[in-house]
């Protein structure tokens, strides 16, 4: 907690008037704060929906039950702010109130205007921030526990509970599935593990797992993904699987490539056409890490109050760093970031959730691979395509005629194997030059569909040849576009996907 630390004493010491302590743990954040006034000799007065109390000089004075506003103004009457740090808890229950807001703002005046020296501190796992507010305030975190802490936290736990310690790789295993959790979500899931056999085992790696998942369904932000394919059920694209399957492999022995120096993998942007296996390869992604895949949803981010949308991407990436090891995958990136560098509240809002996702992008060293994808990458902003943010930046093009056979085969594969001996694949793949993989396995369901409805016993190349008859293809539904885009990614020089 070394950061919270001396950045809260920094900002009392300045005098900055309202600190907001964006933090779930609002207890240990309030012993924390506790310990930092009794070093610094500054009274402490908290109020919360359950009461209000004075702590200045070791008392523990109960002060009249009231609402928010009304302790404000009782103790700007009192003349007992000065030398003081308010602890406020509930407050963002209260933040929507006129009568509330004005209160606060006539104290974060006196602050400022040097009328007394005080603090208000808001702890809340909430950040709805009020216009008016805006200017007065700075947002704080608590400090994520290191491997170094977790491992305390864990050997503490087993030295309470009296049962024997794990062998060294499973108690490392342990603590690297721990990561990103608070120490009380730590507590929690391994009080939950012992309570089962009185000890802890590789058994409850996938209990920490299901936690986790727990944590992520109620954070209404992000999406847990049940995947079930695989890099076999792409066609094509074998420059970014091969590349994929070695960063899955750093993964998953991600301790023996520290040491040998090699560095943790950031994520990679996959941009192209539409419709040929983007999406597809992030949730194979996932399968061959053997790790979540997670799902951030932009638009869940957007919040009404000044600050809640950036606080519900700080909270996006706390839960998918407490997730990890894992996979984010940003469908559709481009629309993500639209509007950054313009005029009006909504892009000044985009352009500083773009600044969060950029810092942390750049400083994470979490095991949280991101796999991110775009159709239009000239709509990015160029600092999201240099060096630094992802590992590698990947072009997916229209497939090639040896992967729109291989495309084909999969999906027959999957639904009629029994009929690939019947299937001319070359005269196949001749006919759907300008088909992408999504026009492909439309192409496919139609003629099974067909042959069942004209009861035949199977589908032929003839049958397949007539949907494609009946398919207007992606280069020809949006040739215009899909022109246009070729010519970007040509001038950009990316990475091939395919060989």
């Amino acid at each position: 907690m070394k950061t919270f630390r001396k950045n809260f004493v920094r900002y009392t010491d300045a005098g900055l008037p309202i600190l907001y302590v964006d933090t779930f743990e609002g207890d240990k954040a309030k012993k924390i704060i506790r310990e930092l006034c009794k070093e610094h000799r500054r009274g402490v007065i908290e109020w919360s929906l359950a009461g209000a109390f004075d702590f200045t000089d070791g008392q523990n004075i109960a002060l009249p039950k009231t609402d928010l506003a009304s302790t404000l103004r009782l103790l700007i009457d009192d003349d007992n702010l000065d030398n003081k740090t308010l602890i406020l808890q509930d407050a963002h229950f209260s933040l929507d109130k006129p009568e509330t807001i004005s209160a606060l703002k006539v104290v974060a005046q006196g602050i400022t205007g040097g009328n007394y020296d005080c603090t208000l501190c808001i702890i809340s796992p909430l950040v709805p921030l009020p216009k008016e507010l805006e200017n007065y305030t700075t947002i704080l975190e608590l400090d994520p526990l290191t491997e170094k802490n977790i491992e305390e936290i864990v050997n503490d736990f087993i030295k309470t509970q009296g049962i024997d310690p794990p062998e060294k790789d499973l108690l490392n295993k342990i603590i690297t599935r721990l990561k990103g959790l608070s120490q009380t979500e730590i507590y929690n899931i391994l009080s939950l593990a012992v309570s089962e056999d009185g000890m802890l085992t590789s058994r409850d790696l996938s209990n920490i797992l299901e936690q986790k998942q727990q944590i992520v369904r109620k954070s209404g932000i992000l999406e847990m993904v049940r995947v079930k394919e695989t890099m076999n059920d792409i066609g094509g694209l074998e420059n970014l699987k091969d590349w994929l399957r070695r960063k899955a492999e750093i993964f998953k022995q991600i301790k023996k490539a520290q040491d040998f120096g090699v560095d943790i993998p950031k994520g990679v942007l996959i941009a192209g056409m539409p419709g040929c296996g983007k999406s597809l390869t992030a949730k194979a992604a996932a399968k061959a890490f053997d790790v979540p895949l997670l799902r951030l949803d932009m638009g869940r981010l957007m919040g009404k109050y000044v600050g809640e949308s950036e606080g519900n991407m700080r909270r996006a990436i706390k839960i998918t760093e407490a997730s990890s090891p894992c996979v984010l995958w940003i469908d559709e990136l481009e629309k993500a970031f639209a509007g950054i560098g313009g005029n009006g509240g909504g892009s000044e809002v985009t352009t500083r959730l773009f600044g969060n996702f950029l810092t942390w992008m750049q400083e994470k060293d979490s095991l949280a691979f991101v796999v991110a994808t775009a159709n239009k990458i000239n709509a990015l902003p160029p600092e999201l395509l240099r060096k630094g943010r992802f590992d590698e930046t990947f072009y997916v093009d229209l497939p090639t005629r040896t992967e729109r056979k291989k495309i084909l085969e999969i999906h027959i594969r999957k639904r009629r194997p029994q009929d690939l001996s019947r299937i001319d694949f070359d005269k196949l793949a001749d006919k759907t030059g300008g088909y992408c993989g999504a026009d492909l396995e439309g192409v496919v369901r139609e003629a099974i569909e067909s042959a069942f409805f004209h009861k035949k016993p199977a589908i032929t190349t003839d049958d397949i040849i007539e949907a494609i008859k009946n398919t207007h293809s992606l280069s020809e539904v949006m040739k215009d576009s899909i022109d246009g885009m070729k010519k970007i990614y040509e001038n950009l020089k990316l990475k091939s996907a395919s060989n």
